[in-house]
């Protein structure tokens, strides 16, 4: 069992906020699940996307969905207004994360690896802090659940899947990162990492992009305990 440092105060409250925004996520999530549900039963469908969900609520509560009933009308204004409002909440959070992570040189030294945004650099940093109580950053990924599972036997190495046995949200963070980086190499394949190019040769996208997880897991381990900016040659 792997115990994190004792948090201070500021990393506590760092936390509070980005488990609130976990929780606003979620609810818009499930209030956009519930505004297309009750629309397809009109026959009315809406484009994949966040922001179309959000422009179809702002219609109907602007009142461009005259032709259905009245009632369904009432119910689903009721459900947009929340929508919006969650939504609006949650930029909110956003740029207060921002905010923070430029006042954080941990979360700034984080940033400077590719595919790490301020809310990962500000979670990272105020859940582990320094980094020093694992040894390597090997520990790290496996703390992250970002590690496969050995299954080897009579001399055979047989390794599955991740174990997913860590923190939930660091690790959907981190993933959510590098999914963006597999996406830049189809857009940019001149900007694209030539170990990741290489990799997404021999692997599905999927596999490369847990790979790619669990090398920046190594690497945020290196640079917070190193306290230094992240340098491609010598990683």
């Amino acid at each position: 069992m792997r115990f994190v440092e004792i948090k201070s105060e500021d990393q506590q409250a760092l936390l509070s906020l980005h488990r609130a925004r976990d929780f606003v996520v979620r609810q818009r999530t499930q209030l956009i699940n519930m505004v297309r549900s009750l629309a397809a039963e009109f026959g009315i469908t809406i484009a994949r996307g966040v922001a179309r969900a959000i422009d179809f609520a702002k219609g109907i509560i602007e009142g461009k969905q005259s032709g259905l009933p009245e009632l369904a009308q009432d119910v689903l204004r009721v459900l947009s207004r929340q929508l919006v409002d969650l939504h609006n909440r949650l930029g909110w959070y956003e740029i207060t994360m921002r905010i923070q992570a430029r006042l954080s040189r941990q979360a700034q030294l984080l940033q400077t690896i590719p595919g790490v945004g301020p809310v990962t650099a500000s979670a990272v940093a105020a859940t582990i802090g320094s980094g020093h109580q694992f040894k390597s950053g090997r520990e790290f990924a496996a703390w992250l659940g970002l590690t496969p599972r050995n299954h080897s036997s009579g001399g055979k190495e047989r390794l599955g899947r991740i174990t997913k046995m860590g923190d939930r949200y660091l690790r959907q963070l981190i993933v959510v990162g590098m999914t963006s980086r597999v996406r830049q190499v189809a857009n940019y394949p001149e900007r694209a990492d030539p170990w990741l190019t290489k990799l997404l040769h021999r692997k599905p996208a999927r596999l490369a992009t847990v790979a790619m997880a669990n090398k920046t897991a190594r690497i945020m381990w290196a640079v917070l305990t190193r306290n230094e900016p992240y340098k491609p040659h010598a990683a």
